[in-house]
């Protein structure tokens, strides 16, 4: 009956009045059976669990705690820097553009290519600057001749006057004698009448009043001369001027011939190059852009964030396009004024309802390690974070 009751498993189970620990302590008959059959089954005994119980909240106070301390280290490590997603590369894009007007005949550079400070970009053919320099250099010519002549007539002036100036010098001292022979005459007829003959005194007379027309002549003439002279001087200087204009004009016209030749202002990428040979082009049509080797990161950073930055900090650039890329710079300056202040039409806050809002200030980062294989361009997305403490 005992192996019938095993195999058949019709025991009957405990009683639900029986306490729980007991059956916790103690198995069952079924279990000694199946025991008996063979069939062990593990027990865990009161101490053990007590042991697994008073690990569970230990394990979770340990792991609060270290959440704790690594909060705590990364708020540290995170209230030294101050970071932003606002910031791009910037520089000043150097434009091309003619100063003469004329067709292309030769293009020297592609897009994307590297230039020196004086390269030769674009020649343009200009008939019309040679033409122009060759007419005001002949009128340079005939300039030079005319104030020649001028200055020549200033040298014969200047004899003239004072040859005219002798001779009214010498024709007043011929009136001056005349005068006193004359005065000599009158003073010895009014001593003595039957000294001097009338005729005589009549002569004397005349001589003087003769010699004092050819004294005013002379002076007359000198005077004369003197404003020929005057004349010459002011033709010379006339002469001069216009020598001076048609000098600055060859200038000019040399220049427009120099102009022909387009060159490299600065060291840089052309980009955007947007002429061809045989494209007629105007003065300031741009032809390319070129962008400049040195450049820097322009971050606009809330003012709330500007507390503890100052120039010189240490940043480390993230760049969008070289995820990898080690890029470290340095806090060149920070902009007096935050961004809106200098748009097109700067907010008028006094005419309505005002609500506070954080502005952003631009702060320029000079770069001092970029790789090689990093390709950096104005626009590009970068995110900076600087050490301010």
């Amino acid at each position: 009956m005992n192996k019938i009751e095993r195999i058949s498993g019709d025991v009957p189970p405990p009683p639900e009045s029986e306490p729980r620990s007991e059956r916790r302590g103690a198995p069952d008959a079924r279990e000694q059976r199946r025991g008996a059959a063979g069939a062990p089954q593990p027990v865990t005994s009161p101490p053990a669990r007590r042991r697994t119980n008073l690990l569970i909240p230990v394990i979770g106070a340990v792991i609060v705690i270290g959440a704790i301390i690594a909060g705590w280290s990364w708020w540290q490590n995170a209230s030294r820097f101050e970071s932003t997603d606002d910031a791009f590369i910037d520089t000043h894009i150097a434009h091309v553009s003619p100063q003469i007007a004329g067709r292309v005949i030769r293009l020297l550079v592609s897009d994307n290519q590297l230039v020196q400070p004086g390269a030769l970009l674009v020649e343009i053919d200009a008939g019309n600057a040679q033409t122009g320099l060759q007419q005001v250099l002949a009128q340079e010519v005939q300039a030079e001749a005319q104030l020649q002549q001028a200055r020549s007539q200033i040298t014969i002036a200047q004899h003239s006057y004072e040859q005219a100036q002798s001779n009214a010098a010498a024709a007043a001292v011929q009136a001056q004698n005349a005068e006193t022979n004359a005065n000599r005459y009158r003073e010895l007829e009014r001593i003595n009448p039957q000294a001097v003959a009338q005729q005589q005194l009549d002569e004397a007379e005349n001589q003087t009043r003769n010699l004092a027309h050819q004294r005013d002549a002379a002076q007359q003439e000198a005077q004369a001369q003197s404003v020929q002279r005057q004349t010459a001087a002011a033709q010379a200087k006339a002469a001069e001027a216009t020598l001076n204009a048609l000098k600055a004009q060859v200038q000019q016209a040399q220049l427009n011939v120099g102009y022909e030749r387009v060159f490299a202002p600065v060291a840089g990428h052309v980009t955007q190059r947007n002429v061809a040979i045989g494209n007629y082009v105007m003065v300031g049509q741009e032809l390319m852009a070129i962008v400049p080797l040195q450049m820097w990161v322009t971050a606009n950073f809330k003012e709330t964030q500007l507390d503890d930055m100052r120039p010189g900090q240490p940043v480390t650039i993230h760049v969008d396009a070289c995820p990898n890329a080690d890029v470290r710079g340095h806090v060149d300056s920070i902009q007096r004024g935050a961004g809106q202040a200098f748009g097109i039409l700067p907010p008028e806050n006094a005419t309505g309802n005002f609500v506070k809002v954080v502005q952003r200030v631009p702060v320029k980062i000079d770069l001092d390690t970029v790789p090689r294989d990093c390709p950096l361009g104005p626009g590009m997305s970068v995110e900076p974070s600087v050490r301010v403490r």
